[in-house]
């Protein structure tokens, strides 16, 4: 039987092929990594710590999940956000995050009943994990504005929760939050109708710019809110295809200051469906490590 964090929260990238929904639906997803940011402004060094988004080497993982956390390590990443856990429960995982030096500050996890929420809690805790995130919200559960503010309500009992356990929990976003639904933003109403005390947010930068989102401009609106980002790139518009970071039109030296400014802790590179994923995450990491900002 499935764990609460093994079960799936991740949704499959636009255009993806349905054996993506059906890993999913089998593996789940539990992400949590990260670069850390301190207080650095613009024309300080870039921050020492780089993470993955484990989702980007998901293959890999299930063909030799220690060999590929491994590589990851060797790579220069000191943080990983995981999208499941492989059938590894946490003492296998700490195990070998311990092994390789890597450190897996937060997961992304699905909110299930309040039952199954404790359940959830419990394990992000025995993982080691600091935050929880919501990765994924279904079609069926976003379909009018009322929706979100339901939503909203039930972000806020759950943040409630993970802070009485001990943790933090955050939202991530898609692109379909961004698009206006009868007349406004769902992500503005998500911000406005959540507690800042127990809902923080993980800004996906590339699904940001894909709906025609500015991050720099949440990121001045919202100072505090967003404890967390992933980073992938997008090519120029119309299209706005995923990239690796460094290769695309996002200006990630802009964007990762402002963060660092307005309390971005945790930063997670990402790419939903890479071509040879080790590649991507390499040169992904390449960019952001030179990086001054």
């Amino acid at each position: 039987m499935q764990t609460p964090l093994q079960q799936t929260s991740k949704p499959p990238a636009p255009d993806a092929p349905q054996d993506r929904r059906r890993f999913l639906a089998t593996l789940g997803a539990v992400t949590l990594g990260a670069l850390t940011l301190g207080a650095a402004g613009f024309g300080a060094p870039r921050a020492a710590r780089i993470g993955l988004q484990l989702y980007t080497v998901r293959d890999a993982l299930g063909r030799d999940f220690d060999r590929t956390l491994a590589r990851v390590a060797e790579i220069g990443y000191q943080e990983v956000e995981f999208a499941g856990y492989f059938g590894r429960g946490p003492a296998q995982v700490r195990a070998a995050l311990a092994r390789t030096g890597l450190a897996a500050p937060s997961a992304h996890v699905p909110l299930g009943s309040e039952s199954e929420w404790a359940a959830t809690l419990d394990m992000a805790r025995e993982m080691g994990h600091q935050y929880v995130v919501l990765a994924w919200l279904p079609p069926e559960q976003r379909r009018t504005l009322d929706d979100y503010r339901r939503l909203a309500e039930r972000l806020n009992r759950a943040g409630e929760a993970a802070t009485a356990a001990g943790l933090r929990f955050a939202y991530h976003n898609h692109d379909f939050e961004l698009t206006p639904l009868g007349g406004s933003v769902p992500y503005d109403l998500l911000l406005a109708g959540t507690d800042a005390s127990h809902v923080a947010f993980e800004m996906d930068v590339y699904w940001v710019v894909k709906a025609g989102g500015d991050p720099l401009a949440y990121l001045a609106r919202h100072p505090g809110r967003f404890a967390m980002m992933h980073a992938k790139d997008a090519t120029a518009a119309p299209e706005r295809r995923m990239a690796d970071v460094g290769s695309g039109t996002i200006d990630f030296p802009t964007i990762l200051a402002r963060g660092a400014q307005s309390g971005v802790r945790h930063v997670f590179v990402e790419h939903d469906q890479p071509a040879e994923p080790l590649a991507s995450a390499r040169a992904s990491y390449a960019y952001l490590a030179a990086l001054h900002f």
